[in-house]
Formats: C-alpha cells, sequence, structure tokens
C-alpha cells in the first residue's frame, strides 16, 4: 500500500516548501484538472483526476509508493481529508492546508466572516441548505453541479436576497459577482465556486469585545428560554398561542437548522418567532392583514428571518415549499389534512373539543401519520394571594410519519 497520503491544499498561491517537497517525492498524484497540470507534479508519477474520492482512495491503497492528493483550500474543512481517513482505506495522512475557499471568498467581499453559517449544497442537501439561507443574514455555500447559484435563486423564491458569487477562487479565471438571489437562473455559473448569501435583519451580537464570542450564529443572543412570556407579543394572544401551549408544541416538532417550518395561522407570530429563534426557516402564513403585520414586528423584535404569506388555508399552500415539520394553528381538520398530504415529518395542532380532537386524529391516522394526543389543561395563579386567574384547556394532537422520522 501506499506509504505515506500527503493531501495538499491550493489556493492559488506558490506552493510551500513543504507541499513542493512531498510533490517531488511522489510516486503518484490526485487531484482536479487544474491540479495535475501544475508544473510541480512530477512528469513520471502516475495521475488520477479525482471524481469520486472513495474511488481514488482505493486506487491510492493498493498504489505502492507515496502519493499526493491535491485538493482547492483548506482540505480538512468539508473536504477530502475526511474520505481519505475512513477506516476501510487504512491510510496515513498527512495535511499541508491552505486558505480554504469561505475565507477567501469572505476576503475577496471584503467581509468579516466569524458570524456566517457554513453549509455544503449538493443535490441531496440543497433543500437543506436553501432552507439555512432563509434563516439566517450571513451564509456562505460550498456549492456543486446540480446544486449552485442558479438553483439557490430558484429555491429561494419569494425571499429577497443578495449574492456574492466567487467562481474558480485562485485561477486566472477567478471572477467575483453581486447579483440579487431572483437573477441568479438568469447566468452560467463556472465550477468551483462559493456564494455568500445576505439578508435580512441580523440577530443581536452576543458579548465581546469584537460583537462575537463563537463563529456562526450566537446561542446566546437574545432573550433565554424556549418561549417568551404572552405579553412580550403585545397581548390578545388567540387559544392556541398561550405560552405553556406554544411550549409543547415545539417539543413536539423540534424545530432546527436546516429545517422549514409552517405556521399556518400564525396569528401574533409567537410560534413563528420562536421556531426561527431555534435556526429553523420558517414561513408563516395567517388570512388577516393584523395578523402579518404583528408577526413582521414580532419577528422584527427579536431580528429573525420569517416569511409571511398572506391567504386563506388550504389554498395558499399549494405554491409553499416543501416543509419539513408544521404547526397548524387555525383552519381546523381541513387544513390538517391538506397539510398530511404533504407529508411532512411533524405535525402539531390543536382542538378544543374532544369530537373535533378524534375527527383530526383520525385523519392523521389515515394518512399514515403515528399520533399523539393529550389533555392539557393550565392553570395561572396569581401568587400574592394564590388564588386562580386564569384556566385553560386543550387538546393537543402530534403527527409523527414513521418514514420520515426523526
Amino acid at each position: 500500500m501506499a506509504d505515506r497520503v500527503t493531501v495538499i491544499g491550493w489556493d492559488g498561491s506558490p506552493l510551500t516548501a513543504a507541499a513542493r517537497a512531498a510533490l517531488s517525492a511522489a510516486t503518484l498524484v490526485a487531484g482536479a484538472g487544474h491540479h495535475l497540470a501544475l508544473p510541480e507534479v512530477p512528469p513520471g508519477a502516475e495521475r488520477i483526476r479525482l471524481g469520486s474520492v472513495a474511488l481514488a482512495a482505493r486506487r491510492i491503497a493498493a498504489h505502492r509508493g507515496t502519493a499526493v492528493v491535491l485538493a482547492d483550500g483548506d482540505p480538512g474543512f468539508f473536504g477530502v481529508v475526511r474520505t481519505l481517513r475512513a477506516p476501510e482505506f487504512g491510510l496515513e495522512v498527512e495535511v499541508v492546508p491552505a486558505v480554504s475557499s469561505v475565507a477567501a471568498a469572505f476576503a475577496r467581499a471584503g467581509m468579516p466572516w466569524d458570524d456566517a453559517e457554513v453549509v455544503v449544497a449538493h443535490p441531496r442537501t440543497l433543500r437543506r441548505a436553501v432552507n439555512v439561507c432563509r434563516a439566517h443574514a450571513k451564509v456562505a455555500v460550498l456549492t456543486s453541479p446540480g446544486a449552485g447559484p442558479a438553483e439557490l435563486g430558484l429555491l429561494l423564491e419569494g425571499v429577497h436576497r443578495t449574492f456574492v458569487i466567487c467562481e474558480e477562487l485562485g485561477t486566472d479565471r477567478e471572477q467575483v459577482s453581486v447579483v440579487t438571489s431572483d437573477k441568479a437562473a438568469d447566468h452560467t455559473w463556472r465550477d468551483p465556486n462559493v456564494v455568500i448569501v445576505i439578508g435580512g435583519p441580523s440577530a443581536p451580537a452576543g458579548p465581546g469585545e469584537n460583537g462575537g464570542w463563537i463563529a456562526g450564529r450566537d446561542p446566546a443572543a437574545g432573550p433565554r428560554g424556549w418561549v417568551q412570556p404572552d405579553e412580550v407579543y403585545g397581548g390578545g394572544l388567540g387559544e392556541g398561542e398561550s405560552e405553556l401551549l406554544r411550549a409543547a408544541q415545539l417539543a413536539r416538532l423540534g424545530p432546527r437548522v436546516g429545517d422549514l417550518v409552517w405556521d399556518i395561522g400564525c396569528g401574533s407570530g409567537a410560534f413563528a418567532t420562536e421556531a426561527a429563534r431555534a435556526g429553523a426557516a420558517v414561513i408563516a402564513v395567517d388570512r388577516r392583514p393584523e395578523a402579518c403585520a404583528r408577526t413582521e414586528a414580532a419577528a422584527r423584535h427579536f431580528g429573525v428571518q420569517l416569511q409571511i404569506v398572506p391567504g386563506i388555508a388550504p389554498h395558499v399552500l399549494e405554491d409553499l415549499p416543501e416543509p419539513d415539520v408544521v404547526r397548524v394553528g387555525g383552519g381546523g381538520a381541513a387544513v390538517v389534512s391538506a397539510v398530511a398530504d404533504r407529508r411532512p415529518q411533524r405535525i402539531v395542532t390543536h382542538a378544543a373539543t374532544r369530537d373535533e380532537a378524534e375527527l383530526v386524529g383520525r385523519d392523521l391516522t389515515e394518512h399514515g401519520y403515528r399520533v399523539e394526543c393529550a389533555l392539557l389543561q393550565s392553570v395561572e395563579l396569581d401568587t400574592r394571594a394564590w388564588t386562580e386567574t386564569e384556566r385553560n384547556v386543550v387538546f393537543l394532537l402530534s403527527g409523527v410519519l414513521p418514514d420520515r422520522a426523526p
């Protein structure tokens, strides 16, 4: 097998002395076409054009000699090192890093990036990468063929973002373009490229001399707690929006980064805002203009990103992108049934009576969901006199699609 595998990162700058030494001793070199054309590659070395890294790793494992793998940017950051270190290949790996393509892209844009989310988009993960772009103000997307700037722009329909598209970084064909997301599909973009996606309000900065203390989204930004007191949202919340019910709904749905949440009948925007604070992308739907306005105000207050869609469910749902989890705050059994037709992983709703709960539960069961129902009763007490001030009773229903869980 190969005596040693050296992985060399390449960012367009001259190779370091360590990288040149490793290449000069190589009897096998793997990389993209522009890597194999580098003058430092020994003329007599076997050359492998990288497609599948796993296939290349098998070739390297069977090679008797010294192997080098060339990769763009930092090969340890969403790069080839992870695959080459897989136990089944038995390879000893040494890494000579370079500036990552994400760092290079932000440098070209003249922007800091410690507060950015970084995602990888390929056809299998494109939808989740887009959801991160919906939910966060600054995202770097490492793209791939079939999951590039055009596809990102198409899937972000209805959400305005600015794209900084960095093509072929480090080469003599490098180009940086700034376009709005709705125009990205009008161009043909060269691979490889990195897309910086910018837009919407930023979350409040965390503590620290330079405004932050952790890379990416600051988990300490905003007030502590899954849910906030009802009065934060201006009072007048509907029967399905009480603080304790929201907490139970969030616990059942578990929204997370990369998810798309539908909040149908968003009311005050309390649930939509709290799902967005968990890092999920949220589409909030309501037929009432005043509810849409309250939801927008709540999102602005907490510095989160929401897409608000005015309209009447279930008809307005037809053109929305596919959800992962859904809260149905209004519309009853007809809306729950229409949501179940779209096959989200989880659905949560509530009912005022047992008959209504049974109707909704049966429909979810017929759609293949595993259904749970609980009677929730909350009693608020005035702790000065320990007297009851308010009592709420509601049936909480949740459905989980077994073939899409968790």
